[in-house]
């Protein structure tokens, strides 16, 4: 017998304006997010993934988390661990991170050491993001890569003649000498691409040699 009732046919939509699609489309970015971290984290514990490829994708992941959240926190979420439960995410590996605020890698044994490495990885992951998403103003770049330097320094670990350290102030010099905004050229913009790769490697190959 076939149903009289039409409604029963009428597609259910999640949203009714755009403030709500908006709200929707926010929630499904973190939940994306968190999923990923917590696959991440069990490839990592299943030696899937190399060391330095994980301590990459984990802080970028990380970095993208704390934007993500900012973007449905509130009354209904006033922190993951509610947006997890709402959803019933089954991620505790990826909560771990999250509390933590950092790659597994890095380890709470050498004073502020752990913080200024998890610092430095996220600097350089930000800065490589925005040139590949052609940030070239001074402005959008030179005070990321100014904070890179000055937590590069801080950390004692890094020698001085660090291939790192160098490139950076090296392209702070050029930078100290263009307006707020005065862009980079597209030349310049592959060249400090190049450094900026050149050196997070060299970062982490010194981080795992042990």
């Amino acid at each position: 017998m076939q149903d009289t009732r039409p409604e029963l046919y009428e597609e259910v939509k999640l949203y009714r304006n755009a403030r709500e699609r908006e709200k929707h489309d926010n929630m499904a970015e973190l939940y994306a997010v968190v999923s990923t971290l917590q696959h991440l984290e069990k490839a990592y514990m299943r030696d899937c993934v190399r060391a330095q490829e994980y301590t990459a994708a984990c802080s970028r992941l990380l970095v993208q988390y704390r934007v993500a959240f900012k973007q449905v926190t509130g009354e209904e979420f006033p922190n993951i661990e509610a947006f997890v439960t709402k959803f019933r995410l089954d991620c505790p590996a990826a909560l771990e991170r999250i509390r933590e605020n950092k790659p597994n890698l890095i380890k709470d044994d050498k004073g502020n050491t752990n913080k200024y490495i998890a610092e430095i990885v996220s600097l350089f992951i930000t800065l490589m993001d925005k040139l590949r998403l052609e940030f070239r103003a001074m402005d959008m770049i030179q005070p990321e890569l100014r904070d890179l330097r000055d937590t590069m320094e801080r950390l004692t670990m890094l020698p001085d003649d660090f291939e790192g350290k160098l490139k950076v102030q090296e392209w702070l010099d050029k930078l100290s000498e263009m307006s707020a905004s005065d862009e980079l050229s597209e030349s310049q913009v592959r060249q400090l691409l190049f450094d900026l790769e050149t050196s997070y490697g060299a970062f982490n190959k010194l981080l795992h040699k042990d």
